[in-house]
Parts: C-alpha cells; sequence; structure tokens
C-alpha cells in the first residue's frame, strides 16, 4: 500500500525532525565505544553512516516537495 501525499509529508517532517537527529546521536555514540580509528577511516565512517539513512527512505522523500497530485484543481481557473 502506497503512502498518501499528506502522509509522506507528516512523516518526511517526523523523520527530519526527529528520527535523524536521534540517529546521528546513536551513531556518535557507537562510534565513540571504539578507540579513534585513523583519520580517513572515521571519515568513511561517518559520510557512509549519512547516506545510508537515506536510501530505505527514498520512497517517503520522492516529490514532497512538488504540489499536491490528490488535491483538487481550482475551480476558478
Amino acid at each position: 500500500m502506497a503512502l498518501s501525499y499528506k502522509a509522506r509529508r507528516r512523516w518526511s517532517l517526523f523523520l527530519l525532525l526527529v528520527a535523524l537527529p536521534v540517529y546521528i546521536v546513536l551513531m556518535i555514540w557507537v562510534i565513540a565505544q571504539f578507540d579513534r580509528p585513523p583519520f580517513w577511516v572515521e571519515l568513511l565512517i561517518y559520510v557512509g553512516s549519512g547516506v545510508i539513512w537515506a536510501f530505505p527512505l527514498k520512497a517517503v522523500f520522492k516529490g514532497v516537495g512538488q504540489a499536491d497530485p490528490d488535491a483538487p484543481s481550482d475551480p476558478l481557473n
């Protein structure tokens, strides 16, 4: 079942304002549990974890910035 436009907008707002900051703090905490790796390894970890979160959520964010396709057209035009 596909999410409606309104549901995608709400989920994307929740993900960006709540879940993403929690994910960032969690990743920093997990990486801090280990000895500090070399700079390039640490950079790869942060870049990788910064990109990985977006792939499963691509469907939620797709088309959210566009006009609502389910909205009725303006009867005055």
